[in-house]
């Protein structure tokens, strides 16, 4: 079970960009982002928020058990992970740029 939830974890952070239309401009992906790594939110205010992506309780679970991963980190390592996220998403553009490519 424990490999399903992560497998489901990864299956929702995925699926968050499809919603975007622009590389790392996209505003969901960074409120997804802030939400997840900002210690103030709560898990139940996560779920709230990423309610339109949840269509089932395991769904549910799974984003509210990623919510409480990052909730037993430090500030330290939520800064760190903000940072890696601006770093990957930068990467991505600029990728995409020497290649030709645009994301959806």
């Amino acid at each position: 079970m424990c490999s399903t939830m992560k497998l489901l974890r990864v299956l929702v952070l995925i699926a968050l960009p499809l919603y975007c239309f622009a590389g790392s401009g996209c505003r969901l992906i960074e409120e997804v982002v802030n939400k997840t790594i900002d210690s103030q939110v709560s898990t139940n205010e996560y779920q709230v928020f990423l309610k339109p992506f949840s269509d089932n309780p395991v769904t549910d679970a799974a984003i509210a058990q990623l919510k409480e991963c990052f909730l037993s980190q430090s500030e330290e390592t939520l800064s760190k992970v903000g940072e890696m996220m601006v770093t990957m998403a930068t990467f991505t553009e600029l990728s995409d740029h020497w290649t030709g490519m645009s994301r959806l």
